[in-house]
């Protein structure tokens, strides 16, 4: 009998397939670590087979014999990452370039001076940042023969990870989900499909486009030939729209963050498309028979990689879980403040240009301190995305927060103190997975509806309470100020 759902879950660092009984019980996970390629300064890529390969492989692990118990598949994914394959040969054309990837700042800066970003920000939702997918689509066409020759002969596909996965699941279906599709810089907030004028502005060839579909329905077929069955796929969500979801926040004003390689927050806006004023971002949320619900967003780009560079580049840390101890272990960080952009600033700031800075050192700072002061930059960060999500008119009167740095109770605990907010955090806290169950859930009809699914699959949590004063939280606030102007 089918009564679970398999998850495909293609992340930045590594890619794993989870079981998930009909109840939102976890069943069994299988992961595998992706490998990064830094070719440059600044650029970041995967080699798309390989996330192919690994999935595949994981998904095979977890499900064995037990096919026949698999109702539908969810797949949600690093977002705005771009994949370009030959349809006839369904191979990749070149490495696939990361979200965190800023070989496209020149571009982007280009686009500003030429005065198209108010007119793309209203269309669209989003700056003009390397960050999104066009300009990385536009800049494999403009420098990598093999993409640009498929393109002239029509047999160029570009998407995302989950139109990655799905072409590949499917034997040739191209695919993407509005919430992925709204990532690229080339879909209207208001548009069903990607747009004609935009695919021009960008240089990007609409026929290599996928189709936009919903994020949950009966949305294209797995073959037998990878499981040993056909199973459907019904559930398809960029990462953070996932664990939006995988976080009961179904309401509108409801909002979620998200600690994981980056930190990402997004608030529920209901079906009215969202106009930020404040160098925030509108979003799709997830489309359901063609409606959309939309998000406000607000994206940095280092959280779990800031600690990730402590460890492998620095040596300061053994694993990641010693930062709680070595944050217990002092009573401050010494004045050491820590603003993470080793991949330019995201949001509210967006400038791709800036880069890390620690400040205030001295010979009394050591690891303790500046492991710290790591965790305390994310408190920082969100605080920054606190103000302008208040002057968007999207104050936050508590926060989920979700990812595996969200695990470190000192880091929740310091989130609550700076931010003078109720922090809430599942005891499930893979909430990405969890809300790509639920969107497939619905999909198949095994669950009558999103705010059903949720309530029935989600699990408790903790909550941390703010206990900081305002003198130590406002001292704190101005130390980064003034490292930021530094960065």
């Amino acid at each position: 009998m089918a009564d679970c759902i398999l998850v495909l879950d293609a992340g930045t660092t590594s890619t794993r397939a989870m079981m998930f009984a009909a109840d939102g019980t976890m069943e069994a996970v299988a992961q595998q670590a992706l490998t990064q390629h830094y070719p440059r300064p600044g650029w970041v890529e995967h080699d798309a087979a390989e996330i192919w390969d690994k999935t595949l492989a994981c998904a095979r692990e977890v499900t064995g014999d037990d096919v026949g118990r698999i109702g539908a598949i969810g797949i949600t994914n690093q977002r705005e990452t771009v994949v370009a394959w030959d349809r006839e040969t369904g191979e990749p054309l070149a490495r696939a370039i990361v979200w965190q990837d800023r070989r496209t700042a020149g571009f982007c800066a280009d686009m500003k001076q030429y005065g198209h970003e108010p007119e793309v920000q209203r269309r669209t939702g989003l700056l003009l940042d390397p960050y999104f997918s066009g300009t990385k689509m536009r800049w494999m066409l403009d420098h990598d023969e093999g993409v640009r020759s498929a393109a002239q002969t029509g047999t160029l596909a570009l998407g995302t990870v989950e139109s990655w996965l799905v072409y590949k699941l499917s034997g040739g279906a191209h695919l993407s989900d509005a919430s992925n599709a709204s990532r690229t810089l080339l879909l209207p907030l208001d548009g069903a499909q990607f747009d004609e004028d935009l695919c021009e502005l960008f240089g990007v060839p609409r026929a290599a486009l996928p189709e936009v579909v919903d994020t949950h329905g009966h949305l294209a077929t797995c073959t037998a030939q990878w499981l040993g069955a056909a199973v459907p796929i019904c559930g398809l969500a960029g990462d953070q729209q996932s664990a939006t979801i995988g976080q009961g926040c179904l309401g509108f004003g409801e909002t979620k963050a998200t600690y994981g390689t980056g930190a990402f927050v997004l608030t529920n806006m209901g079906q009215e498309i969202p106009r930020s004023e404040h160098r925030l971002l509108g979003t799709v949320l997830y489309q359901q028979d063609g409606v959309r619900t939309y998000a406000i967003e607000g994206s940095c780009f280092v959280a779990g990689s800031l600690i990730q560079y402590l460890r492998d580049q620095l040596g300061l840390i053994g694993s990641a879980a010693e930062t709680e101890d070595l944050a217990r272990s002092i009573e401050d960080s010494g004045e050491v403040v820590i603003v993470p952009a080793l991949a330019g600033l995201g949001a509210p700031h967006w400038n791709p240009d800036a880069r890390g800075v620690i400040s205030g050192l001295s010979f009394a700072s050591g690891r303790a301190q500046i492991a710290r002061a790591a965790l305390e930059a994310m408190a920082h960060q969100t605080h920054d995305l606190a103000s302008a999500f208040a002057a968007d008119g999207a104050p936050w009167c508590r926060l989920h927060i979700d990812g595996g740095m969200s695990a470190n109770d000192w880091m929740a605990q310091d989130l609550a103190d700076i931010l003078d907010l109720e922090v809430e955090r599942p005891d499930f806290v893979e909430t990405t997975a969890l809300g790509a169950a639920i969107l497939a859930a619905v999909g198949c009809g095994m669950q009558d509806s999103l705010e059903k699914a949720a309530q029935s699959m989600r699990r408790g949590g903790k909550t941390f309470n703010p206990q900081m004063t305002g003198d130590v939280r406002e001292a704190r606030l101005a130390r980064y100020a003034r490292a930021l102007t530094a960065a």
